[in-house]
């Protein structure tokens, strides 16, 4: 490896790092937003979107220049190709925590609606995924990266519960439908935060181990 693309993949992996940090602390707040109704809350994450975006072309094009003057090869290919892919996915995640924030504005109209309790259990296994599932991209560890997809179902667990749980209000209070469908939109945006995570877990193992194991949940291991 040259010094110019070992120099160029260090300051992607800090970049990468300040991107996630960035999109951690958005999930968290628009979370916050939404349980607490805090409009301020909201409004910042809503906010700070815009340093994403700008954070999320400037790691592509820092990407495809390494990729353009020095032509890598094998691991180092597989890297860069990942890095774009993640960095993908942490903007995608950035969005989705803005369409937290935006249910929860809308929320606000509705005082006595009552967030289901399990949202802050789901809530804390989302952004352990993310955590995770970046950690073992930056540590090349296929094993915890592999933790995080099984962690997806506990997720889907959860998702699914609430949706009943939300469901069962709206029939027996016609006048909640409207806050419950904002309600339902929050965590089905959440839902698809811990479908980025998986998808990174899921390149990880790739970029470590070479194995594709996109579409192959539920499959036993050969």
């Amino acid at each position: 490896m040259s010094k110019h693309l070992d120099r160029g993949m260090t300051q992607l992996r800090s970049d990468l790092v300040k991107q996630f940090g960035i999109v951690e602390q958005m999930m968290s707040l628009s979370v916050r937003s939404l349980v607490e109704r805090r409009s301020d809350l909201a409004v910042s994450v809503i906010d700070t979107d815009d340093e994403v975006d700008a954070k999320d072309i400037q790691i592509e094009e820092d990407c495809l220049k390494l990729l353009a003057l020095h032509q890598p090869v094998a691991e180092d290919l597989r890297w860069l190709v990942t890095v774009v892919k993640i960095n993908g996915d942490l903007e995608r995640m950035a969005d989705l925590a803005c369409n937290i924030a935006e249910r929860s504005i809308s929320l606000d109209l509705f005082p006595l609606f009552r967030v289901p309790e399990n949202v802050s259990k789901m809530v804390g296994t989302t952004i352990g995924m993310v955590r995770s599932a970046l950690d073992s991209f930056l540590e090349h560890d296929a094993d915890l990266a592999r933790n995080v997809i099984l962690a997806d179902d506990e997720v889907d667990r959860l998702n699914v519960e609430m949706i009943q749980e939300i469901e069962r209000r709206m029939r027996e209070d016609p006048e909640s439908v409207e806050p419950s469908l904002h309600c339902f939109s929050a965590i089905r945006h959440l839902e698809r935060i811990a479908d980025m995570a998986t998808h990174v877990a899921e390149e990880t193992v790739y970029l470590v181990s070479g194995d594709i194991v996109r579409h192959r949940r539920g499959e036993p291991e050969s």
